[in-house]
């Protein structure tokens, strides 16, 4: 494993829509002394960071081209469709692929869900190269989006809502890095996000300077009181 230098940086990629707030705060309390930089970028330009060294690690959406990484899930995010809120699909609380049949959904260049290609709904005549870009067209009634709830969340706006598509595929989050000897900050790293605590075995430790042994006590013998038995 190797060791930090004394000007150690420990850089995370992730994508919009992630919140590595938690891990920042832990890493802070943890390795004061490391700074935690944030790079933002989509999955594709996340995962070449991670490959060119740009990075140490990235939160990324799956799925990935994984040769050369590792890769560890985090959790998987509950698939929407963001619509106009006077849209028929608000309703109804819940839908399913199925309702999205006669719908023209947008699909942005930088879309990573794992649908397939024929997946339900009318392309849209136009598409998008941002997720961002697809929302403005979704509040303009050009059609609507299906995207990971944090996005729908991300792109927040008053005249649009979403509703959960109960049997879309779910959008998985991942961790993935070099495939190579781990650095301690990277180990540090994975026990924050597999929720380790900061006594794990697991998670690696700084060499503590050594206490100095406590000063040895003389012993005295003990010699006879006054009212001991002497041996003539």
């Amino acid at each position: 494993m190797t060791e930090p230098s004394d000007a150690a940086v420990f850089r995370l990629g992730y994508v919009p829509g992630v919140t590595p707030g938690k891990w920042v705060r832990l890493w802070s309390e943890r390795r004061p002394e490391v700074p935690l930089e944030l790079v933002a970028a989509t999955t594709d330009e996340a995962v070449d960071l991670v490959r060119a060294g740009a990075v140490d690690a990235a939160v990324v959406r799956l799925p990935i081209d994984r040769t050369g990484l590792h890769a560890i899930p985090l959790y998987t995010e509950t698939t929407v469709a963001l619509v106009p809120k006077d849209h028929v699909l608000t309703a109804v609380e819940e839908a399913t692929v199925a309702d999205l049949a006669d719908e023209i959904v947008l699909r942005p260049q930088d879309d990573t869900l794992p649908w397939p290609a024929d997946r339900p709904g009318r392309a849209a005549a136009y598409t998008p190269e941002t997720t961002a870009e697809a929302v403005e067209l979704v509040g303009a009634g050009v059609g609507l989006l299906v995207v990971p709830q944090s996005l729908a969340r991300l792109h927040h706006r008053r005249d649009l809502t979403y509703r959960p598509l109960t049997d879309a595929p779910g959008s998985g989050v991942a961790l993935t890095w070099p495939d190579a000897e781990n650095s301690e900050l990277m180990e540090e790293f994975i026990g924050i996000v597999r929720g380790r605590s900061a006594t794990s075995s697991r998670t690696p430790r700084r060499e503590a300077t050594p206490a100095r042994a406590p000063a040895r006590r003389s012993v005295a013998r003990r010699r006879p009181g006054r009212g001991g038995t002497h041996r003539r």
